[in-house]
């Protein structure tokens, strides 16, 4: 493999588990979940 494909394939996995991680920390915020939580329920 290429330098600079792996260096894009090493960034996109960056990517992909800095946004995981960021997702996964806003469920640490009670009021976000239940939130969330009643929106989704209200649309049923």
């Amino acid at each position: 493999m290429p330098a600079p494909r792996r260096a894009l394939v090493a960034l996109s996995y960056l990517a992909a588990a800095l946004a995981l991680g960021l997702v996964f920390s806003l469920y640490f915020s009670p009021d976000l979940v239940i939130d969330l939580a009643g929106r989704l329920w209200s649309c049923f």
